[in-house]
């Protein structure tokens, strides 16, 4: 069974994914920095209220991969939670100083995870070489590798894609970054069993008041804080149905 994973930023979007028939959410916060630990009320909201499965990911901060001994401490303790939380996956990644992968810290979170299913995201895209990588996370026992093929985008970096496919022995590779209807049908065709996508649009604010030229960030004043992305259902569904086309072919 081929699986989509929907990328979710909130709760009410991931509400979205699972009636739209995804069948299991990356949680995450703040989409501007392409994803962060999700907090403590969404993960508890997330227990109550979506019957698929979900797995946060945890992330102290944008930027990099190679944390301070800080970042990590926080790191492991948002593992350990998440775990006793009941959730059935995490996602998580950690490098060095010299882009390989930390295998020291990833076997620290490793022991934390537990039973559960661990996904190595795209930090896997900034590694310095994709396929010691792959053997590393191989035997570190690392369930699935979220990865564009170190390209910008999945499509782009069809060529890694299809190699790792080949070549892993263990961990699912799952294409994720710009994965959408339009193109969801090559990897499908190059065999792949997962796939990761946001499926997002663009949602307007309902405020009617608008403070024109204030932004939260003070560096960025062509941030529109009057609209905010959001899952398409209907975009999950037409995804789903492309899936459901390839596995009757077979």
């Amino acid at each position: 069974m081929i699986k989509l994973e929907i990328c979710c930023y909130s709760i009410s979007c991931a509400l979205v994914a699972q009636k739209a028939g995804a069948d299991r959410i990356e949680l995450c916060a703040s989409p501007s920095e392409g994803g962060v630990t999700p907090s403590f009320g969404a993960l508890q909201h997330a227990r109550q209220c979506l019957s698929i499965p979900v797995h946060p990911i945890v992330r102290p901060r944008g930027g990099d991969f190679c944390y301070s001994n800080t970042d990590f401490d926080v790191m492991k303790n948002d593992v350990a939670r998440i775990r006793d939380m009941g959730f059935s996956g995490v996602v998580f990644g950690v490098l060095n100083e010299d882009g390989h992968i930390d295998r020291l810290r990833m076997r620290q979170l490793m022991s934390l995870s537990g039973s559960m299913q661990v996904t190595f995201h795209r930090a896997f895209d900034m590694c310095f070489n994709p396929h010691v990588a792959l053997a590393q996370l191989t035997e570190l026992g690392v369930q699935r590798i979220l990865t564009s093929g170190q390209q910008q985008n999945a499509e782009l970096g069809l060529p890694l894609l299809k190699e790792l496919l080949q070549a892993s022995q263990g961990p699912i590779i799952m294409p994720g970054a710009g994965v959408r209807i339009s193109n969801i049908s090559k990897f499908l065709e190059m065999g792949v069993t997962e796939v990761h996508s946001s499926a997002s649009r663009i949602v307007p604010s309902s405020m009617k008041y608008r403070k024109a030229g204030m932004t939260m960030s003070s560096d960025d004043s062509d941030v529109d804080e009057y609209a905010y992305h959001c899952v398409d259902g209907q975009l999950v569904e037409s995804m789903k149905g492309v899936i459901s086309l390839v596995r009757r072919k077979e």
